[in-house]
């Protein structure tokens, strides 16, 4: 996301200061007797795992919000409050990759080494992804507990919290060393992971989070959750693609999901397009970590033309998802809907 400017705030610059705020409240919580060691601990856990990254779903509550409000000026308690929010995004986003990364075996994250392979770390960061998760109701406490939606925003933090855990079950219970059959691989088991493992949190959340603290009941929001769904797995569909055919130093990353054996959609494509000899190289070659395997992959995947496909997903994708918006009756929520659209079509990285 880029910086926004809005009622002469930087909001990047206001949002990033109200991390320091949260959590030297959560080191100083009466509920717990401190230690130097512990805070010092988790003082060091919190900086290492919750700003890091690019802090997307965060600013995507104040960006919301603001579009929400239709250039009436935002205050700076609202700046705060949505802020606060999109802290606790970055709160469950920490959480769920502390987890994520122990479960996939990961070496790196975010240009540094999983937390729980820092040396004097290990498996206590079982334990630190517990109190990120824990963390998360208790900003909520200290800063909406007087709210009319406070209520609203618990149920919506562990419905999602729930959907996503879900997500992941999915995805590893169809890729882990067991169960790895290419026939089990189709379009709607992509879609399901993707749907409860990566768009709920990932785009409904921040919308959502903005649209109760505009006022909002999210009963009434039913087609922003859908439009949001199908946004996020557009979204994933580009993360598979940039996987295998982006260029690392612009993805920040080297790809692995052929190595990983992932559901991703160039192989649930390939499958679905592949003749019988096509078929083969797939059984033979998917998800070994060895580079000549890969290669055959990425060749197989030129052979059919699976860059053009992508072409052709992205455009029809962009299409549907302008005209869902645009049939929107809410031109606020036209403009916060158009926004995420607009940061992610044709994306590079």
């Amino acid at each position: 996301m880029e910086n926004s400017n809005r009622g002469g705030v930087d909001l990047k610059r206001s949002f990033v200061g109200v991390y320091s705020t949260l959590k030297s409240e959560l080191l100083n919580d009466p509920s717990f007797e401190w230690t130097d060691a512990s805070v010092k601990w988790v003082e060091r856990m919190l900086d290492y795992n919750v700003p890091g990254g690019k802090l997307n779903r965060g600013l995507s509550v104040v960006d919301s919000y603001s579009l929400l409000k239709e250039g009436k000026d935002v205050s700076e308690n609202e700046i705060f409050l949505g802020s606060t929010l999109g802290w606790c995004i970055e709160w469950l986003q920490a959480y769920f990759l502390v987890l994520d990364d122990i479960m996939d075996n990961s070496h790196t994250r975010r240009g540094q080494l999983c937390w729980f392979r820092v040396p004097e770390v290990g498996l206590v960061a079982v334990n630190d992804g517990i109190l990120l998760r824990n963390h998360i109701p208790r900003i909520l406490k200290n800063h909406f507990r007087e709210k009319p939606y406070y209520l609203d925003l618990l149920d919506l933090f562990n419905e999602v919290e729930y959907q996503t855990a879900c997500g992941q079950m999915i995805d590893l219970i169809s890729t882990s060393e067991g169960a790895k059959d290419l026939a089990n691989f189709s379009e709607s088991l992509h879609r399901r992971i993707v749907q409860y493992k990566t768009a709920y949190y990932s785009f409904y959340l921040p919308v959502a989070c903005a649209l109760l603290m505009a006022g909002e009941k999210l009963e009434n929001h039913k087609n922003v959750k859908d439009v949001l769904i199908d946004m996020g797995i557009y979204f994933q569909v580009q993360d598979d693609y940039l996987d295998c055919f982006g260029e690392p130093e612009k993805i920040g990353k080297i790809g692995t999901d052929i190595e990983d054996f992932k559901c991703s959609w160039l192989v649930v494509k390939a499958l679905e397009l592949s003749n019988k000899e096509q078929k083969q190289i797939i059984y033979e070659h998917y998800g070994k970590d060895n580079p000549e395997d890969v290669a055959k992959m990425k060749s197989l995947y030129n052979e059919l033309n699976l860059q053009g496909i992508f072409a052709e997903y992205e455009s029809k994708s962009y299409e549907n998802l302008t005209k869902s918006i645009e049939s929107h009756p809410s031109k606020a929520v036209q403009a916060v809907l158009k926004s995420f659209l607009s940061k992610i079509y044709k994306r590079q990285k």
